[in-house]
């Protein structure tokens, strides 16, 4: 069994000055202008409610995150996702799960309960065994020739998956105002605040509100 935390990446250039000027072109079309303060003109025309100007430009994310936190992602319609499928994904080799903030499990790859017996609160402790008896049924099914797409209906929401999501700013806005919001999931949280603070640093025209 291999317990792995929550983690995200762009993908795609990282050209966020361009970002940005592609931003600046696209709004400066509506008014004929030629704009010198690039990053002024953008906030100006956000703070305006302009925001169609900035769905020219987009932005891909890899997630690591659970099946649970997953689920909840692709509800967000107006972005293209590709995720690991566990249709075709043969875990026989080792289940990997995201380990929840709540439950205080070091990452690492772990083959019984005795690493943790004695260390680990009660209810972390069933967490532990719970994944770990699901890789076992898991495994006991492929044996019994079952295939990877049979075989998935015994894991937990807690199974790590691969999504890539691309949107373009406008949606990220919106994901970030509900994901990062004090009552999202905290899981969702785990990766979106980070995200999305990273986001505020590179292009704060956009997203440092």
């Amino acid at each position: 069994m291999i317990l792995v935390k929550p983690s995200w990446v762009l993908e795609g250039t990282t050209d966020f000055t361009g970002k940005l000027t592609a931003i600046m072109k696209a709004g400066a079309t509506c008014y004929k202008s030629e704009p010198q303060d690039v990053s002024a003109f953008v906030r100006k025309i956000i703070k305006r409610g302009h925001e169609s100007v900035i769905e020219h430009v987009g932005l891909t994310v890899r997630f690591v995150v659970d099946r649970g936190v997953s689920h909840e992602l692709v509800r967000h319609r107006l972005a293209a996702y590709s995720q690991e499928s566990t249709r075709y994904c043969n875990y026989g080799g080792g289940v990997a799960f995201i380990i929840p903030p709540w439950v205080g499990v070091e990452p690492g790859e772990y083959h019984d309960e005795t690493y943790t017996m004695n260390q680990l609160p009660y209810a972390d402790l069933q967490w532990f065994v719970a994944m770990l008896n699901a890789e076992a049924w898991y495994k006991h099914l492929l044996e019994a020739k079952w295939t990877p797409q049979q075989a998935r209906s015994v894991l937990p929401n807690s199974l790590k998956t691969e999504i890539v999501m691309t949107a373009n700013l406008r949606e990220w806005r919106h994901v970030f105002k509900l994901r990062c919001a004090e009552a999202a999931h905290p899981q969702m949280r785990e990766v979106m605040v980070p995200l999305r603070d990273y986001l505020a640093l590179q292009l704060p025209e956009v997203f440092d509100e």
